[in-house]
């Protein structure tokens, strides 16, 4: 079954949101520059012969800017979920990025249905990690929106 557009635009602004928040951490890029960078050249345009879809550039900035603000709240919420010895920088830093940006919507975001949520992460984790990964992926976020009353 294929995605409506605006489904397709928000899977493509939840990758890229993945990915802005992996070059920040890495770079240490200015929010303000990465969002911009996102834009102009990033974002629905055709990279190394890649065609990256249409993004809903809006829910992108609300994604990338609500991890960046309220990161030290959700890394506390996904420590609390990690197995005992287990800490954030242990996590690959691609998967701490996807399940920073989940749970960002599972905390901020009661518009977007939990299980949708929950669902284009683990898939945005089978693009980068295999099955395993997804399903830990499903059971970090399952447990933050448990928590988050969801």
């Amino acid at each position: 079954m294929s995605q409506n557009p605006k489904s397709q635009a928000r899977s493509a602004a939840r990758l890229g949101a993945v990915q802005a928040l992996y070059q920040q951490q890495m770079e240490g890029t200015a929010l303000a520059k990465l969002l911009n960078e996102f834009h102009q050249y990033r974002l629905g345009r055709v990279i190394e012969d890649e065609e990256y879809a249409e993004a809903d550039v809006d829910f992108f900035d609300d994604i990338v800017a609500g991890v960046d603000a309220r990161r030290a709240e959700i890394d506390e919420k996904l420590t609390g979920r990690l197995a005992d010895g287990w800490t954030l920088a242990r996590l690959d830093k691609t998967m701490l990025q996807i399940l920073r940006a989940g749970a960002y919507e599972l905390l901020a975001r009661p518009d977007v249905p939990k299980a949708s949520a929950i669902s284009e992460y683990v898939d945005v984790a089978k693009a980068f990690f295999d099955d395993r990964e997804a399903k830990f992926v499903n059971g970090i976020l399952d447990a933050i929106a448990k928590e988050a009353g969801r």
